[in-house]
């Protein structure tokens, strides 16, 4: 998180929360109807994703958060995450701004009858197009270096005791959990699915200190089979805030996989809850498809043009849980809430805003302290 304020605002969710319950600004932002929202949709957390027949969209793709909550939410941590790509990259403030209203049209668009996609930027095209040319062996070297079927130990990938082991290969052997596996790319029912190699997998920020495995399976011939490396995640209980009385599953892998069907269904329909060493987790098999929108650097046309496109991904997203009665009541909020000109509302604006300043002093101190820590 030391590495730039884009990645402390990405990996501090809980301070997110803390900070926008103890602002002014966040005391006048909009009750919207209880959805299942992301509840920590930053720019990363969106890209490419494939779903069981090879299908590929942009979509919500990191659902460890979800709960039934405020869809308002998402937007301001999305507002957020923007605007401090675009201080990355030295963009002026008036982009900021325009990037706020581009938002916030691009969302409205969303719930409109039609629920109108907005048009494609560049800098997510590229991705996406990258999405549909890769294969197995792209995802092969980049997760495990190598063609071969093993997982490398180093720095990443880290050895499992015997018991490890023994948990992951009985969970690969569970009845859901094989034919989720089977289920992908038209594959053959009776297949036998068996657990090659396993591993600790070292994570980002939101596994630290959490059980996180990778387990390469074959698929058929265990000698010669097609293989699929499976991601398995623990789910811990939500850090952002549900809608009073929001009826939810309480086992964590539930409830994630509960919000990632209601929101990105290319994801959901590959997610499987289950348990694993007495804790709840996720289990879904990665695919070559799957990648991060990874922006470094956006140009203003480039950062407005994203901002709406984002926007509308996500507005479509929280859209298709609503009826047309409550997406029109939802939309005429929004409306009220930005009176009658072009400009953001203030609530968006003024959450990013005094988040933005917040975020930029919590890094600076995160800096410092792992600066005396590296001496």
């Amino acid at each position: 998180m030391a590495r730039s304020v884009h990645a402390y605002v990405r990996g501090n969710t809980a301070k997110f929360y803390e900070w926008l319950a103890e602002s002014d600004a966040g005391g006048r932002v909009p009750h919207g109807p209880p959805v299942w929202i992301c509840g920590d949709c930053h720019l990363g957390n969106l890209g490419p994703l494939a779903d069981e027949n090879g299908r590929v969209a942009v979509q919500i793709r990191d659902l460890d958060q979800t709960v039934i909550g405020n869809p308002a939410h998402d937007l301001i941590r999305l507002g957020l995450s923007l605007a401090s790509a675009a201080r990355g990259s030295s963009l002026p403030g008036v982009t900021t701004a325009r990037m706020m209203e581009e938002m916030i049209d691009g969302y409205e668009l969303a719930l409109g009858d039609a629920g109108d996609a907005a048009p494609e930027p560049d800098a997510v095209r590229s991705v996406r197009r990258r999405a549909l040319g890769r294969r197995w062996k792209h995802l092969a070297r980049e997760r495990l270096a190598d063609l071969e079927p093993a997982i490398p130990l180093g720095r990443r990938f880290w050895a499992l005791t015997p018991k490890e082991r023994a948990a992951i290969e009985a969970l690969v052997g569970e009845k859901a959990v094989r034919r989720m596996i089977l289920s992908l790319n038209g594959r053959d029912a009776d297949d036998p699915v068996t657990l090659v190699d396993a591993a600790y997998w070292r994570k980002g920020c939101s596994s630290l200190g959490k059980l996180r495995y990778a387990a390469l399976v074959a698929i058929g011939d265990p000698e010669d089979g097609a293989l699929a490396l499976v991601d398995l995640k623990e789910a811990v209980p939500a850090i952002a805030p549900a809608a009073p009385g929001a009826k939810m599953p309480r086992d964590p892998a539930k409830r994630v996989v509960a919000g990632a069907r209601a929101l990105s269904p290319f994801l959901g329909g590959r997610m499987h809850p289950a348990q694993l060493l007495e804790r709840p987790i996720v289990v879904r098999e990665l695919l070559p498809q799957d990648l991060k929108l990874e922006i470094d650097q956006f140009t203003r046309r480039e950062a407005t043009r994203a901002a709406r496109y984002l926007a509308n991904v996500v507005g479509r997203a929280h859209a298709r849980q609503m009826d047309e009665a409550t997406r029109k009541a939802w939309c005429a909020t929004l409306r009220d809430y930005r009176g009658g000109g072009l400009e953001a509302p203030s609530w968006l604006w003024n959450s990013v805003v005094d988040l933005l300043a917040r975020h930029e002093s919590g890094y600076l101190d995160h800096c410092r302290r792992y600066a005396l820590e590296d001496t």
